[in-house]
């Protein structure tokens, strides 16, 4: 399958820009809660055990990005996926880590051994 996108300079910053904004695991944990359907940030923060400012902030994130909305009843905000396309994405992506195996959990870059240097030598500063 060919990305549809192009090889230009925008598409390769957009292409960035949607993966950085998928790259941070409560985000990701949010949009796996909005696949059951629409939800408050009340109900969020009790699925996912986050603060209600954690959760906020990620839905800003992911709004603005154009990948949730969120649709006002009164004075309360029910939070959906904007696009079901979200989902093939993700499905693909979990077909990609099932053929790559540990590879992408092992990578000094990006895996979870990059990330705990990267979180000591913070604590260490």
């Amino acid at each position: 399958m060919a990305m549809t996108t192009g090889n230009s300079e925008l598409a390769q910053q957009r292409g960035a820009a949607l993966f950085h904004s998928l790259a941070d695991r409560n985000r990701l944990a949010i949009v796996r809660a909005l696949v059951d359907g629409e939800q408050r940030v009340v109900e969020l923060t009790k699925t996912l055990g986050l603060a209600q400012g954690t959760v906020s902030g990620h839905l800003a994130c992911l709004r603005e990005c154009g990948l949730i909305v969120g649709r006002p009843e009164g004075r309360q905000m029910f939070y959906s996926i904007a696009h079901p396309e979200l989902m093939d994405l993700l499905g693909a992506a979990e077909q990609l880590l099932a053929l790559t195996g540990d590879a992408v959990e092992l990578c000094p870059n990006y895996g979870s051994a990059a990330k705990a240097l990267a979180e000591s030598e913070e604590e260490a500063s």
